[in-house]
């Protein structure tokens, strides 16, 4: 019996150890996001924003709030500029509550456009909350940097 509580309390100190916290599943789908974006996945990008996501790109020139607008915003930014990618070059992550996480750095977004390369430094905040059992981003916004 001493045997089987030994090897019980083991496998409940591992199984805590193993659970992430907020700010790395927020830092999860900032890699999710990431990865989409240099993959030039509309569909994986958008599927990481809420419905009710408020998001201001680069390019935005009001505050985007619904699903078909963002879709457009990417459509128009990652698939006619290949390859693409936006990388964080530094970030700060503060945990506001256990459902919800500000990440904000710089970052450098790149591509190509009419066969030349590109590079746009910037600014970026990204707010994620956990919706029900998803993480999901709330909150995007990117702007370039001041010259």
């Amino acid at each position: 019996m001493r045997a089987f509580l030994t090897a019980l309390s083991i496998t409940a100190l591992f199984s805590c150890s193993a659970v992430a916290g907020p700010k790395e599943d927020a830092l999860a789908i900032l890699d999710k996001w990431t990865k989409a974006f240099a993959a030039s996945d509309v569909d994986a990008i958008v599927a990481l924003h809420a419905p009710d996501a408020l998001f201001m790109g680069t390019g935005s020139k009001t505050v985007v709030t619904d699903t078909a607008a963002i879709r457009k915003y990417f459509e128009d930014a990652i698939l006619t500029r290949r390859p693409r990618a936006a990388p964080m070059s530094s970030s700060e992550v503060m945990v506001l509550s256990d459902t919800a996480v500000v990440v904000t750095g710089l970052n450098e977004s790149t591509g190509v456009l009419d066969g030349k390369p590109f590079s746009n430094p910037g600014r970026v905040t990204f707010v994620i909350a956990k919706r029900g059992p998803e993480w999901q981003i709330v909150h995007f916004h990117r702007s370039a940097m001041p010259r």
